[in-house]
């Protein structure tokens, strides 16, 4: 549309000549803060799953393997020989979920009780293997031995092989997989 002077016509909002009364102006006033308030609530909402994905790295239990079962524990009872083991561990780290499989030896200690050996050498993390015609563990790396229970013997490496925990559940030999720190003269956890 265009006027006598072909210039566009801009409509006018209407606008009222009368003033508000008191109670109109409280009604506005009051949708007003109505819509405020639940706009303010739903934004609340939307932004909740978004804050908790954000933070739940922080709060969740991580680097902690569960029990792994490793059998009856009466298979062990004639144990002659340390036994080698796969066991399958489950870990959680923030997001990331990793099963991965490791191996263990199931062995007796001194006093003749159940022991479960980590197969990971103390000194640089190489797979420590039981040599069956040496009756020791061997190194392949660099040569560190081991006896049947684990103590040090020779070799590099600062200490005696890792024991795990243990426990028998229900009659079921159950060990938790922990990882320990290369290079120090004393067994310390990592993870």
């Amino acid at each position: 549309m265009e006027n006598q002077d072909n210039q566009p016509i801009i409509p006018q909002p209407f606008v009222s000549e009368e003033p508000l009364s008191p109670e109109e102006r409280a009604r506005r006033r009051f949708v007003g803060w109505l819509l405020g308030i639940v706009g303010a609530v739903v934004g609340v909402l939307l932004c909740i799953p978004l804050v908790r994905m954000a933070l739940y790295p922080l709060f969740a239990k991580s680097g902690r393997a569960g029990w792994s079962d490793l059998g009856d524990a009466n298979q062990y009872a004639s144990l002659a020989a340390p036994e080698r083991r796969v066991i399958q561990i489950q870990n959680i780290d923030g997001w990331r979920q990793t099963i991965s499989e490791k191996v263990v030896y199931v062995t007796k200690g001194p006093n003749g009780k159940l022991r479960v050996l980590t197969a990971v050498c103390p000194h640089l993390g190489c797979e420590v293997a039981w040599d069956a015609s040496l009756n020791k563990f061997k190194c392949p790396c660099h040569g560190g031995t081991f006896a049947p229970d684990g103590k040090y013997i020779s070799g590099p490496p600062p200490r005696g092989m890792d024991t795990l925990p243990v426990d028998i559940q229900n009659g079921r030999l159950m060990v938790r997989y922990e990882y320990f720190r290369n290079l120090v003269p004393n067994k310390e956890v990592i993870g």
